[in-house]
């Protein structure tokens, strides 16, 4: 009978402590994460990555390489800027801001393949960027299957961002910028006849025209010369430019970027006998430092952009002088100011959403108000600000405020 009791005290022993190893291995499994079983999360699923890491992970895209790269140096010196400003406050969420920044040396091929990247990577919490319109149309798709908040800063072009979905921006759109671009030369200017000179194979190029041209008629203005060209990048413009300096055009509009407006558009228009003012939009901003040595050929030139550094806001100036004592004042340009104002549009919707969960993120970031170096705004149902226009003008080399469009 003892040697029977005993035969069953130890058998409760022996699954007492059976039962005791499984409730471990639970136990673990739940609370890391890390099992390799069934408990496991999903391929798709994005854990939370404050909790994961002890950091919040946001990649950035940009054309950190190439002809564009002035843009790049700007965009990234920016969010560089607007990180470490966080990160000294105490972070996100009691988290610190990590930049994780890829390069897409201005191509769109380069720009999916880094989102890619980004976008695989299941602790990037949002991505910034790219800088072109032609770039970031591509990554949009991208990211709406992807689920994850893409929010460039300099993006114009309107298809960029139509619906409410994960795409979002920092600046105006161009059917916005080109309608401001029209209003100035028929309000401001008092001018009549005007010409367009635009690259038929780029989105920012030709959506600016399509939206200057609709606005012409809006502002009674007659267009008395149109030319094109097939790219951004093309280094010869003078038939053209000799076209509309023979039309009696008083204004050129002609959005392109600096990397031809300093050395090609600007000299080649006066050397075709054209005196009459040229104004682009934002893709001027940098014009400067690609000017030729006789800068008062680039007197009587206007553009659209999304700041002044001239302006006397303590936001604007604050943020004016702690960029040029860290990276200098060359570099400065509203792409800098718009990429530091997207990474604050980021902490301020993953504070909202209380999580850097991607989707949490995108929730938070629809429909949000905000107030920052480029202006105060609230993003429309596409995601879009649409807020005041800040005309620029070069004046013997230098880039001064003019004036500023709104409504």
């Amino acid at each position: 009978m003892k040697k029977r009791l005993l035969a069953v005290i130890m058998a409760v022993i022996m699954v007492a402590v059976l039962l005791s190893g499984c409730g471990t291995k639970s136990d673990s499994t739940s609370s890391n994460g890390s099992d390799s079983g069934s408990d496991t999360p999903a391929a798709t699923e994005a854990p939370d990555s404050s909790e994961a890491s002890g950091t919040i992970k946001i990649g950035t895209i940009s054309p950190n390489t190439g002809n564009l790269a002035a843009y790049g140096e700007a965009v990234v010196n920016g969010m560089k800027l607007a990180a470490e400003e966080i990160n000294a406050a105490g972070g996100v969420l009691g988290q610190q801001l990590e930049l994780v920044s890829l390069d897409d040396k201005g191509d769109s091929t380069e720009g999916a393949n880094a989102f890619n990247k980004l976008a695989d990577d299941s602790a990037i919490s949002a991505v910034i960027g790219s800088v072109t319109s032609g770039v970031t149309t591509g990554l949009a798709p991208l990211a709406n299957e992807a689920k994850i908040v893409l929010l460039t800063p300099t993006a114009t072009a309107d298809t960029v961002t139509e619906d409410d979905d994960y795409v979002f921006r920092a600046c105006f759109k161009d059917s916005y910028q080109g309608k401001m671009a029209a209003k100035f030369a028929a309000e401001k200017l008092g001018v009549k006849k005007v010409a367009v000179l635009y690259a038929s194979g780029d989105a920012y190029s030709a959506g600016l025209r399509e939206a200057f041209l609709a606005a012409a008629k809006e502002f009674g203005l007659e267009v008395v010369a149109e030319e094109s060209s097939s790219s951004v990048d093309d280094t010869e413009y003078s038939s053209q430019l000799t076209n509309i300096a023979n039309s009696g055009a008083e204004y050129l509009f002609a959005p392109y970027y600096y990397s031809s407006v300093g050395p090609y558009i600007v000299p080649q228009a006066r050397a075709a006998g054209f005196s009459g003012v040229i104004m682009g939009a934002d893709g001027f901003d940098g014009t400067i430092g690609t000017m030729v040595d006789d800068k008062s050929l680039y007197n009587n030139c206007f553009f659209t952009n999304h700041y002044s550094p001239d302006d006397t806001a303590d936001a604007v100036q604050n943020f004016v002088k702690a960029y040029s004592d860290k990276f200098g004042a060359e570099s400065l340009n509203a792409l800098a100011a718009l990429a530091y104002d997207s990474v604050y549009m980021l902490k301020q919707s993953i504070e909202k959403a209380g999580s850097a969960d991607r989707t949490a993120i995108r929730d938070a970031m629809s429909g949000m108000s905000f107030s920052g170096v480029t202006g105060s705004f609230t993003l429309d149902v596409s995601g879009t600000p649409e807020k005041s226009v800040a005309i620029i003008e070069f004046k013997d080399g230098a880039a001064v405020w003019n004036s500023t469009l709104g409504n």
